[in-house]
């Protein structure tokens, strides 16, 4: 059932089918690698009114490493073209902040499926595939909604159900491929929450198996390091320091995470994930 959708499609950005959502909807923080401190609703001063970001082709020389790492997995397009017919929010200024609201939710949602596509990809057992495809094929037919019943969505029932099944994949994968880490990763020190290894030294280190979701990453030196079946759920990876190593394997990788880091030509990326051209 689930291969007459072409998720990797859906799940792509195309910015041209799109109305500038992310640089509307969203709050922007400067300290996070935006160009301002931006209220919600209120449009990014880079935004022309064609809706083309005006520093696109410099967000990396600008150092705008929020605008480089996001990623809306296909939702702006979703809402621009299906949700609202092409109806953009500046001719309708009515419906400016239910767009703005509803972009939000659809986000939420193609994230959740991104990263169950990502799940029913490596995940082997049957019955958790069937679970998934379930849960898939739920969510898209959400997707498909008018936004006065998108915005009734409760989003964390959703997450309820699966966060689980990521979690449970990745578990799997990481006990089956866990072969004895040298990596020493200590977990003493957090930041609200977060595993943090902003600086750390990890160079040539073996990850394989190690649990990094959620962790700050932030200017990491993970170069020659082998993160096969290392789980990176929202993990933060500006600056991080790529080159060399091997991440083929890696669990929830993004393409939004791997354009915030560094790398080169011998960094290795998994399926789908491409080498951003700065590399």
């Amino acid at each position: 059932m689930i291969k007459k959708f072409d998720l990797d499609k859906i799940l792509s950005i195309d910015c041209d089918k799109c109305f500038g959502l992310c640089c509307v909807a969203l709050y922007f923080s400067k300290s996070e690698g935006f160009p301002t401190d931006k209220e919600v609703g209120k449009p990014c001063v880079n935004l022309n009114n064609d809706f083309r970001c005006k520093v696109h082709k410099d967000l990396k020389k600008k150092g705008l490493k929020g605008c480089i790492a996001y990623d809306c997995f296909g939702a702006g397009q979703k809402v621009a073209e299906s949700t609202y017919k092409r109806e953009n929010w500046r001719n309708n200024p009515n419906k400016r902040k239910e767009i703005f609201d509803v972009f939000v939710v659809m986000r939420q949602l193609y994230e959740m499926l991104w990263y169950l596509k990502e799940a029913y990809r490596i995940n082997k057992d049957e019955t958790m595939r069937n679970n998934i495809e379930t849960e898939i094929l739920e969510i898209i037919l959400r997707t498909n909604m008018d936004g006065t019943s998108l915005l009734n969505i409760d989003i964390n029932e959703y997450r309820k159900k699966v966060n689980p099944l990521l979690h449970i994949t990745s578990e799997g994968l990481r006990k089956r491929n866990y072969r004895g880490s040298n990596s020493k990763v200590k977990r003493s020190k957090m930041i609200a929450g977060r595993l943090d290894l902003m600086g750390v030294n990890l160079r040539n280190k073996n990850l394989v198996g190690e649990d990094l979701s959620g962790a700050l990453l932030i200017a990491a030196d993970l170069r020659e390091s082998d993160l096969s079946y290392v789980d990176v759920l929202g993990a933060d990876f500006r600056d991080a320091d790529l080159n060399g190593a091997n991440l083929e394997k890696t669990i929830y990788l993004t393409q939004g995470q791997v354009n915030s880091a560094k790398g080169d030509t011998k960094t290795r990326l998994p399926k789908g994930i491409k080498k951003p051209s700065s590399w």
